[in-house]
């Protein structure tokens, strides 16, 4: 997958991630990053798993969907500690 769609999908996912845990957006800078790293630890999880994507946009978008929901999750409640 080349760059390009690498960002859009990172910023996409990071968007909805924050849409859905915390009613808003974080800006597209941070949304890109939320998204990003929320693709990693959603590839990650998903491996453990033994789930895995046919590497298309959409799984792609999942993944770091679910990476990012993940990780904003797990900051929340570091956040209340």
């Amino acid at each position: 997958m080349n760059w390009f769609w690498f960002i859009v999908i990172g910023a996409v996912a990071g968007w909805l991630a924050g849409k859905i845990m915390r009613g808003g957006g974080f800006g597209l800078l941070i949304n890109l990053v939320v998204g990003i790293v929320g693709g990693v630890i959603g590839g990650w999880v998903f491996g453990l798993l033994g789930i895995g994507t046919d590497g298309g946009i959409i799984g792609s978008l999942v993944t770091s969907l679910v990476g990012a929901i993940l990780l904003l999750w797990l900051i929340s409640l570091l956040k209340k500690v």
